[in-house]
């Protein structure tokens, strides 16, 4: 049976998905008291241009930033290795 609805999944189902962003934080922010320095996410998704437009999308600059206002998180494409 497959998932209906995979956005409420506590965490992705291991191996299906090949192509990745991994999230960061950057040196020096803040929230690394909070989470601590080797803290990290990885987003999957079944495809590379799938993942290239969320990419974009977590990356650009939102129309609620303030002036000045840069990411605070570094985003970098990844992917499984098929060993």
């Amino acid at each position: 049976m497959g998932i209906a609805n995979e956005h409420n999944l506590a965490a992705p189902i291991a191996g299906r998905l090949p192509y990745g962003v991994a999230v960061r934080l950057r040196p020096g922010d803040p929230f690394r008291k909070l989470l601590g320095d080797d803290w990290s996410r990885v987003h999957w998704y079944a495809t590379a241009a799938e993942r290239d437009r969320s990419l974009a999308e977590m990356a650009r600059r939102h129309d609620y930033s303030r002036a000045g206002d840069t990411p605070a998180l570094i985003f970098e494409r990844t992917e499984r290795s098929t060993d």
